[in-house]
C-alpha cells in the first residue's frame, strides 16, 4: 500500500532537498523507528552514498534487520533516551513514526533530533482527512488479508496531521526553519533546515 500510493517518494524528495548539489559525497543518515530502513536502501543503491544507522526500540526488529541486511548500522535503542551523547548525523529520517505519540512525546523527540543532526530532518507522515481515511478502508479491504493492517491503517490516518497541528508541534519544539508540503497520497512532507 505504501509504495502503491508512493509514500516512499515523499522521504526521497524531503532528503534530496537537503543534499542538494552534493552527489558526490557520503551521507550519515539516522532513520528513526524504521523497522528494515527499507526507503533508505532504495536511496543508498542509487547515486548518492548513505551511511545508514537505524534506532529502533523493537530488540525483535533490530535482530532482524541486523541478520537480514549488513548495510545498516542497528542501534536497538528508545528515541526518548538515544545514546549518541554528541554524535551528529547529516540527516534525521522519521517515516510514519511521529503519528504515534502525542503532542508533548513529538515535541519532546523534534526537540532532541534537532539537537544530534547537521543539515536536517525530513518527516514523511500522514495527512488527516475524511477522504483519507475511507481510502485506506478501501484499500486494506481490497489489498490486505492481515487484521492488524485493517485496523492499524485507518486508526494512523485518524492519528494524522492537519497543517495547523505540525506548525504548532515545530514551534513549540523551538524549529523556525522549515517547510511543509501536501504530498501524494494523503501525506505531509516536513524538511527541517538546522
Amino acid at each position: 500500500i505504501n509504495e502503491f500510493l508512493g509514500g516512499n517518494s515523499v522521504s526521497r524528495e524531503g532528503i534530496k532537498y537537503l543534499i542538494d548539489g552534493e552527489t558526490d559525497k557520503q551521507f550519515t543518515i539516522l532513520d528513526v523507528g524504521s523497522g528494515n530502513s527499507e526507503v533508505l536502501l532504495q536511496l543508498k543503491y542509487q547515486k548518492t552514498k548513505f551511511e545508514i544507522f537505524s534506532i529502533d526500540i523493537n530488540k525483535r526488529c533490530c535482530i532482524n534487520t541486523k541478520e537480514n541486511n549488513h548495510a545498516i548500522k542497528i542501534i536497538c535503542a528508545d528515541v526518548f533516551n538515544p545514546p549518541f551523547g554528541k554524535i551528529k548525523f547529516d540527516i534525521i529520517h522519521l517515516s510514519l513514526f511521529l503519528h504515534h505519540f502525542n503532542e508533548k512525546q513529538i515535541e519532546e523527540i523534534l526537540f532532541s533530533l534537532f539537537h544530534h543532526s547537521k543539515k536536517g530532518i525530513v518527516i514523511n507522515d500522514l495527512r488527516r482527512s475524511v477522504f483519507a481515511f475511507a481510502g485506506i478502508k478501501i484499500l486494506t479491504a481490497l489489498f490486505s488479508r492481515s487484521r492488524m493492517v485493517k485496523h492499524d491503517g485507518p486508526l494512523s490516518v485518524r492519528r494524522g496531521f492537519l497543517e495547523k497541528e505540525l506548525v504548532a508541534l515545530l514551534n513549540s519544539a523551538g524549529i523556525k526553519n522549515y517547510i511543509i508540503k501536501r504530498k501524494w497520497a494523503f501525506r505531509w512532507l516536513v524538511v527541517i533546515n538546522i
